[in-house]
């Protein structure tokens, strides 16, 4: 073990100020402008936009306003608050629930007890205002019952420091003195609701309540003041914490120095796509962490005792369960030990779950762990999509955040494991998660494509996308491939979308590439063997440079990628999809160095296919045939040497001849060969191997029997 003073410079310097102060970013001339709703609308905003302030997703803001009743005409009193599944960083107005505050009071007479509070949730929907489509959110009696005419409900870290902390409630009174109040735990509901009301009502000072395990809840005469109430109890809260801290290290002290930077990436891409093909059940992406307050935590002494304590903080363990796995570093390379490692996970969860379930509760969901915390490396997760594998990782980060901040006022502590429970199989989430749409056919599944920036290439990337696929894009043509890559992410959001610039010919380069998509996305499941050029020359006039360029890119360079491709899918399955060429089974006058390579990689298809089933990795064709539009190929010199090989020219009248050749008489587009990627690439296709899907419109030549 090296000296502390070396790890102390190399982990807890990381964070020597413990919570930051967050910035107030109200803008007079710009709210000036706002109606009331609005104002709401753009605090929400301003709050939401700091994940130190709240999580994604998490959270509420609230403002009582008039509105117009649509049957009787009078003024009446409504709660804009927001509504279920929203966030308030990136929500709309329609992103908020209305309702009319005296049908919501009168709730109160129908409220049989805490037994059957979650009964009061289906009355929420009488309580509408204006048929207002955005469903109430379970907080909705938090900000209905309360006096105030604006309400923050957020979750900063800060605040949560001290609610999860042993000695929470007496620094709230350090902190605040009688201002701010202290509720112990409940979860969220209709009697949490009225609790907060009597709590507020005995001691009528009060600006805020700190609610334990929980976060923060506070008020405002106006939109700008409950802001600015928010900011500061959070700013309260934060210079508290670091006061208390001073120089002491977090966690205890580092037990050991991190990785290296580039032994940090390397290992996370290899044990990624490990975990990824042992984790049972639904198709998976993964997300790496490994930014300073990750290592500090992983590399520290308490880091054991606190992982297994769990998180506290409903938002966050309904996104990364109750606790992590932990690995031991030293034994990633021992698969034995990896699947022994899940296995006593999803044991544990088991016995977890039958220890509170009752006989009303839920079947149990997915027994994999979430969250994979490994020290000296740092954080993975995984979950059906990218977007939620990186909340995920965002929320456990903030679970650490708040365990940083607990330690130093009494120790951190979790939730009673059967309040856990509770809350993760509460009856109220589970319709939430029957309510989410079906995942799309290729949610969870990872796919990388060569010559991504071309037509074709770009039109398959966009195919998958849309299907719920995450994308790696490679192309050699740096430019053109960020351009792709940002009119994708534009589309289908940056989550899901990832560029690495590769040259196909280039071995160390295919292997970074992969490497790359592993660590970014957590393995592999679809290749697309796309990048590719074109020649025409007589046989006399082919070069052995022409013929060897050829041939690297089509022959070699298609081997390159599928033999990168095969470890990273052995074990688990998957489809490689290769792009070639009617001219892989027709021969063509003057492309001899061309035909030849695509014949060659269409044969090296057929090869695969027998190496890659026992594995159950699938390996099929695509032959376009004149692909012009929106290819980089045709707009070289390809275009102009086949129209001279047939004697025309080479703008609308070659289109024409190509579309003329063929039996069905039409073009064929970048989108049709992506149509036909996507059918290999997915399960419709599950017992397809070894075959050539022409698209082509029709070409005798190339009928393959």
């Amino acid at each position: 073990m090296a000296g502390s003073a070396t790890l102390e410079s190399a982990s807890t310097r990381a964070a020597r100020t413990l919570f930051g102060i967050p910035d107030n970013r109200w803008d007079d001339t710009h709210a000036a402008g706002l109606s009331e709703a609005e104002r709401l609308l753009y605090r929400s905003n301003l709050l939401g936009a700091d994940l130190a302030i709240t999580n994604f997703g998490g959270g509420n803001t609230s403002a009582k306003l008039k509105g117009t009743d649509p049957l009787s005409g009078a003024e009446v009193d409504v709660l804009w608050v927001k509504g279920s599944g929203g966030d308030l960083g990136s929500m709309a107005l329609d992103g908020f629930s209305t309702l009319y505050m005296d049908r919501l009071l009168e709730l109160e007479r129908l409220y049989r007890g805490e037994a059957e509070e979650d009964e009061m949730v289906g009355y929420l929907p009488h309580c509408t205002f204006d048929l207002n489509p955005r469903a109430a959110s379970i907080d909705t009696p938090l900000h209905g019952y309360l006096p105030f005419a604006h309400i923050d409900h957020v979750h900063p870290d800060a605040v949560i420091a001290l609610a999860a902390a042993e000695d929470g409630r007496a620094a709230a009174r350090d902190i605040w003195g009688d201002t701010v109040g202290w509720l112990d735990w409940k979860r969220p509901g209709f009697e949490l609701g009225l609790r907060l009301r009597d709590l507020v009502a005995r001691q009528p000072g009060l600006k805020g309540v700190v609610l334990a395990g929980h976060g923060l809840i506070c008020w405002g005469a106006d939109a700008k003041s409950c802001y600015e109430t928010t900011l500061g109890l959070i700013a309260d809260a934060a210079r508290h914490l670091n006061k208390v801290r001073g120089d002491r290290p977090a966690f205890g002290g580092p037990d050991r120095q991190p990785l290296p930077a580039p032994e940090r990436r390397a290992m996370a891409a290899k044990l990624m796509p490990s975990l990824r093909k042992r984790l049972h059940g639904t198709a998976k992406t993964g997300h790496f962490t490994d930014d300073a307050a990750t290592l500090e935590f992983v590399c520290s002494r308490d880091f054991a005792r606190l992982s297994a304590i769990g998180t506290s903080c409903p938002d966050h363990f309904l996104r990364t369960k109750i606790a992590p796995l932990t690995l031991d570093p030293d034994r990633l390379d021992d698969a034995g030990y990896i699947n022994t490692a899940l296995d006593a996970y999803r044991e544990a969860y088991k016995a977890y779950y039958d220890r509170h379930a009752g006989p009303q509760d839920p079947p149990m969901r997915d027994a994999n762990p979430v969250v994979i915390l490994v020290p000296g490396l740092g954080q993975i997760t995984f979950a059906g999509d990218r977007k939620t594998a990186r909340l995920a990782g965002e929320f456990y980060t903030n679970a650490v955040n708040v365990m940083r901040g607990a330690e130093f006022l009494g120790g951190y502590r979790g939730l009673p494991e059967s309040e856990a429970f509770a809350i993760e199989y509460w009856a109220l989430e589970e319709a939430k998660l029957r309510r989410m749409p079906p995942p799309r056919a290729l949610a969870g599944r990872i796919a990388l494509i060569t010559g991504a920036a071309g037509g074709i290439g770009a039109a398959t990337a966009r195919r998958l996308a849309a299907d719920g696929a995450c994308v790696m894009l490679s192309d050699r043509d740096a430019a053109a491939l960020e351009a792709t890559r940002e009119a994708l992410a534009d589309a289908h959001g940056s989550d899901v979308v990832r560029a690495c610039p590769c040259d196909v010919t280039d071995e160390a380069q295919i292997e970074a590439a992969f490497s790359e998509c592993a660590r970014e996305f957590g393995g592999l499941d679809i290749v697309v063997v796309n990048a590719g050029i074109a020649s025409s020359a007589p046989l006399t006039g082919t070069s052995k440079d022409l013929w060897d360029r050829n041939h690297d890119v089509l022959a070699k360079g298609y081997f390159l990628t599928a033999r990168a491709a095969f470890p990273l899918m052995q074990e688990q399955g998957g489809s490689i999809v290769f792009i070639g060429s009617k001219n892989a089974v027709a021969a063509s006058a003057n492309a001899s160095a061309y035909a030849s390579a695509k014949a060659a990689a269409l044969h090296l298809a057929r090869c695969l296919a027998l190496e890659g089933a026992p594995d159950g990795i699938r390996v099929n064709t695509v032959n376009p045939d004149a692909v012009i539009r929106g290819s980089r190929i045709w707009d070289g010199d390809w275009r102009k040497e086949r129209a001279a090989t047939y004697g025309i020219d080479s703008g609308e009248e070659l289109e024409a001849f190509y579309r003329n050749r063929s039996l069905l008489r039409r073009d064929v587009l970048p989108e049709d060969i992506a149509e036909a990627v996507y059918f290999f690439a997915c399960d419709s296709s599950s017992k397809s191997t070894g075959n050539i899907v022409n698209v082509d419109a029709g070409n005798a030549q190339s009928f393959t029997r």
